[in-house]
């Protein structure tokens, strides 16, 4: 189990390293704000649920206490009629003695002045006969008091009260016909008879619709409901009485007697309710209030639907926030990357956007600076290395035209020695053509054109002084005349051919100067058929080891050409030696093909 988590966290870990930043912290920001939400709505809900339940038994409790409070009004009120009745009118009177119509009119005025909640009131003696009784005075005669639940309770218990469930009143005769429900209120007392203590049965009968009328105005919800039972469970009241007593319907009425005051849930026909008890003092009924569960979670799944709509659309927007704010702060930073991957990619022009929030501003600045830095630092490199390129150039120059200039003011020497005065004018002729174009007005690149002339005038000086032991034949393509080149880098290569090639060869030396390109590359050949090298000879040549037993052209001249070369074009360009013993040699010359204009431009010189 450990190690399934562990990859699943490892798993989860990859994924997260593969995503951009935005991605991050959208779905982080995004998994927190919802898991908030989600806990936030279901402690609420939870919390509304419990809120609910407490509020419906609260208000169950509130409303039957209301109830109680009236249902005790109501029979306070039967207990007080059977209180004046008894002692303002039967303590006071004789009824031996005293008149009926006396006792018919005391209680005439009582009856009236509950008339509304009263439909009889009577008292009877010990044997059950009539003594007297309002508004109605005469008993059915079919009908035994004696025999009746209300008169034997009260004479069995006669220090209490006693209170009957609801019935049809069937005991006076009523001329009208019209029977009402009642709950009868019954008592043992006491009366004066011819100066002597009898026992006899009060009974008061009230208009059940009293009882009714206070259930009725119960609100215990959309299908809640109240009902009255007495102490063995027989129904006082029920709003489906009748339909009860017609065995359509029933109620757990008998189970519900047994509760004790309080709240309680019960399944009844499959169905949970709540179920609140009231114990009505005086009677030992029990008004029991019905709430079925249903209605109750009703109420609060509508409510916590609400905070669920509302958690998600908290959701949605702290999603969309989150957009935002991950995107303002990712942005930035992308940009920052960008500009990042310019500078990796050496363009130290490239402008690093510098936005977002201070530290990403901040370390924007810090990379613009570093990158200007960088820029300067490497601008200032290669001013150095041009600087240095160009001190090179020079030393390697000022190198040249010494040893060029020694060598042809030697042989202007030695022909004047031999008195060969014309052949000296020449020489310094040429001599002056050649430093003319060597000097090139301070500039190290000409034209390949200038360079052959310059090669042509040094043949013409060494063909002098060599009376004639050499040929020289020079060539260019037309597309070569005018690249750029380094002035001064064929008379050198020439001049080594002639001390190591044609001073022996007495008039069959042959010197070949040829031109040409290939794609973008320019060649300039220098050809003898001279004594040709050896491949260790060649080897020592190209390694600037190689030392001529004659004492002249040790090679610094082949050394000094190619390092101006890579100097100036770089390591690809140089120079290339193929030779053969008593074949010749071929020197080659490998140079960019460009123009003087399209080099300075590429150089920014």
């Amino acid at each position: 189990m450990t190690d399934k988590i562990y990859k699943l966290f490892e798993r989860v870990k990859s994924i997260y390293q593969k995503r951009s930043l935005q991605f991050i912290l959208s779905i982080s920001f995004t998994l927190v704000s919802v898991a908030v939400m989600i806990g936030v709505a279901a402690g609420f809900s939870q919390r509304f649920v419990k809120s609910t339940e407490r509020l419906a038994i609260s208000n169950n409790k509130n409303v039957l206490d209301q109830m109680n409070l009236n249902l005790d009004n109501y029979l306070h009120n039967m207990m007080s009629i059977s209180n004046t009745l008894y002692y303002s009118i039967i303590k006071n009177v004789d009824f031996g003695k005293d008149s009926a119509s006396y006792v018919g009119s005391q209680m005439k005025l009582l009856y009236e002045a509950n008339a509304t909640s009263l439909v009889s009131i009577a008292i009877f003696s010990d044997e059950g006969e009539l003594i007297a009784a309002q508004p109605l005075s005469r008993t059915k005669q079919n009908v035994d008091p004696v025999t009746a639940e209300w008169f034997i309770r009260a004479n069995k218990q006669i220090e209490n009260v006693h209170f009957s469930t609801p019935h049809v009143e069937n005991l006076f005769i009523n001329s009208d016909n019209i029977y009402h429900w009642v709950v009868s209120l019954s008592r043992s007392v006491e009366m004066t008879k011819d100066g002597e203590i009898v026992h006899g049965v009060v009974l008061v009968n009230m208009n059940f619709t009293g009882i009714e009328q206070i259930c009725k105005n119960v609100d215990l919800g959309e299908s809640g409901y109240v009902y009255i039972v007495d102490r063995s469970g027989e129904l006082i009241y029920h709003p489906k009485q009748q339909l009860i007593y017609g065995g359509i319907t029933s109620e757990n009425n008998k189970k519900a007697a047994q509760y004790s005051e309080g709240s309680h849930i019960e399944t009844f026909q499959g169905k949970e309710r709540q179920i609140t008890v009231k114990t009505v003092g005086y009677t030992g009924w029990k008004i029991i209030g019905v709430s079925p569960t249903a209605d109750i979670t009703s109420q609060y799944m509508q409510n916590s639907q609400f905070i669920w709509i509302v958690a998600l659309i908290g959701v949605i927007i702290l999603v969309f926030v989150n957009m935002v704010i991950s995107s303002r702060v990712a942005n930035p930073i992308k940009q920052l990357e960008r500009s990042v991957r310019k500078l990796e990619r050496n363009n130290l022009n490239a402008k690093v956007k510098i936005g977002g929030t201070y530290e990403i501003r901040h370390l924007g600045k810090t990379l613009q600076s570093m990158a200007d830095n960088m820029k300067k630092l490497m601008d200032d490199i290669v001013k150095e290395q041009e600087d240095k390129r160009k001190s090179e150039m020079s030393a390697l120059q000022s190198q040249i035209n010494p040893h060029f200039l020694y060598n042809t003011l030697d042989s202007i020497i030695w022909m004047i020695e031999n008195e060969r005065y014309e052949g000296a004018i020449d020489m310094v002729t040429a001599l002056a053509r050649l430093f003319r174009i060597s000097l090139s007005k301070g500039k190290n690149i000409i034209t390949v054109e200038q360079e052959l002339q310059h090669a042509e005038n040094y043949l013409i000086i060494q063909k002098v002084r060599y009376k004639n032991k050499f040929d020289y034949d020079i060539s260019m393509e037309k597309n070569c005349a005018q690249c750029a080149t380094i002035k001064l880098i064929i008379q050198p290569l020439i001049e080594n051919s002639i001390y190591h090639g044609m001073e022996y060869m007495d008039g069959d030396g042959r010197i070949y100067i040829r031109a040409y390109r290939k794609e973008d590359t320019l060649y300039i050949e220098i050809e003898d058929n001279g004594p040709g090298m050896t491949e260790a000879q060649v080897e020592e040549l190209q390694n600037g080891t190689l030392r001529s037993s004659k004492g002249k052209g040790s090679g610094i001249g082949f050394q000094n050409v190619r390092e101006r070369i890579r100097l100036y074009f770089g390591q690809q360009y140089g120079l290339d030696v193929e030779s053969e013993p008593d074949e010749g040699t071929t020197v080659r010359i490998r140079l960019p093909a460009t123009t003087i204009d399209k080099l300075e431009i590429g150089r920014g010189d």
